[in-house]
């Protein structure tokens, strides 16, 4: 992009009242902490990384365009790590009693979207339909106050309803 990167151009479409619907995937290869972190605060909707397939960009695509949020796997590490090397008062924990907000089911979604699962992923494993999926976590995000699905991965390893494993 010629005269800017996609981060400040992420910024500035993020920022713009009149492109507030606008939902920006960003396609890197760069995939380290600094990077997602600097893209999540920019505004993105969605990181994944070059190397990935055509199917899996074309889903990622869907998913942004349809409202979600989406990381890569790697990006979602990258993150974990940058979260565990962050000194434990500097980082804000929730407390693990905003979660009796959520009913069990909503928990255990946001579990596993936490763990990285997508929608789609998540039903086939409680054998529930996506649709049904997707209302668990826009439910779990309104009553924690989560704006969107990267947030509400940060509550669920800031509360301990995931513990973060760096086995990769």
């Amino acid at each position: 992009m010629p005269g800017t990167d996609e981060l400040s151009a992420t910024a500035d479409i993020c920022a713009r009242t009149e492109l507030s619907g606008t939902r920006v995937l960003i396609l890197t290869t760069f995939e380290n902490d600094e990077n997602v972190a600097l893209a999540l605060r920019s505004g993105v909707s969605g990181f994944l990384g070059k190397d990935v397939g055509p199917d899996i960009l074309l889903a990622g695509i869907r998913t942004v365009a349809a409202g979600d949020s989406l990381l890569s796997p790697t990006a979602t590490r990258a993150l974990i790590t940058r979260f565990l090397a962050s000194p434990a008062d500097s980082v804000p924990l929730t407390a693990p009693e905003r979660l009796t907000l959520l009913t069990e089911r909503e928990r255990e979604v946001m579990a596993l979207a936490a763990l990285g699962k997508s929608n789609h992923e998540i039903a086939d494993h409680l054998v529930l339909s996506h649709l049904t999926v997707r209302s668990h976590i826009s439910r779990a995000m309104t009553k924690l106050n989560a704006r969107d699905r990267a947030q509400l991965v940060v509550i669920a390893y800031q509360s301990g309803l995931v513990r973060p494993s760096l086995g990769g």
